[in-house]
């Protein structure tokens, strides 16, 4: 048998992280509150993960009609943070005397959106982290103190009603940002196009796919952070109250008989 002393030395040997570690209640992922908190700290990830890496390309060809009739690819990289006015261009004049190119720009400016959606997302993701953090090794104190509750229903509700608008405007974010960034769109804004000096065809088309995913997402953590309300509400002071108005008219109804 280890005598008491070496078991006091063996504590105090152990460093802060691995005695945070030990204290660590893993069992409360079980319970709904718990996995559900684990569920928006990874999805939140996979939201501003997905937005935030988005890249893609869309382009178009310009085959000059003048001599030598040289056809010029031409191919425009765009992503995150969309604001697309800032991505240019060379667009050729397909003149006989001159070779130069004209710069251009795409069309539009959908960051606001887009930002808004990654920042919520990593905010949800910092929050979600605390919460498991104080609901894994402070469950006592979580339970003991009603403030923590309240301000963690405070908080869910908060992050609910903004994921209902980050999912929506990012949405259609994206759908403008696809009309923009289309082949025929850029065939429009290039005025080359639209003379008999150059015959202009649609090139690469932009693979929206991880984008598409990144609202996906976006509504999954709606849906979780808004079932999420109900089993935070059942720690509040306010569930308790109504369980006991509850009970308590039960009881009465029971007497009376």
């Amino acid at each position: 048998m280890s005598e008491p002393g070496a078991q006091t030395a063996d504590k105090e040997s152990r460093s802060p992280a691995a005695q945070l570690l030990l204290g660590l209640r893993w069992g409360r992922l079980e319970e709904p509150l718990g996995f559900i908190k684990v569920l928006q700290w990874l999805f939140a990830i996979f939201a501003f993960g997905s937005c935030g890496s988005f890249s893609a390309e869309t382009g178009a060809t310009v085959k000059c009609n003048a001599d030598p009739k040289e056809m010029t690819a031409i191919t425009v990289q765009f992503g995150y943070p969309f604001r697309l006015y800032k991505v240019p261009f060379d667009m050729p004049v397909c003149d006989q005397d001159s070779t130069d190119k004209r710069t251009l720009h795409l069309m539009g400016d959908f960051s606001a959106p887009a930002e808004f959606f990654v920042t919520l997302g990593v905010f949800s993701f910092l929050y979600t982290m605390a919460a498991l953090a104080v609901y894994l090794r402070f469950h006592s104190l979580y339970k003991e103190n009603k403030r923590l509750p309240f301000v963690d229903f405070c908080v869910t509700v908060s992050f609910t009603f903004f994921w209902l608008v980050a999912f929506s405007a990012w949405g259609k974010g994206l759908s403008d940002v696809k009309g923009a960034t289309r082949p025929s769109s850029l065939i429009a804004a290039m005025s080359v196009c639209q003379l008999k000096t150059a015959i202009c065809n649609a090139g690469a088309t932009p693979s929206m796919g991880l984008a598409n995913i990144s609202v996906l997402f976006g509504f999954v953590n709606f849906i979780l952070w808004a079932g999420n309300c109900w089993f935070v509400f059942k720690e509040t002071p306010w569930h308790a109250q109504t369980t006991n108005k509850e009970s308590s008219a039960e009881q009465g109804a029971v007497d009376k008989q």
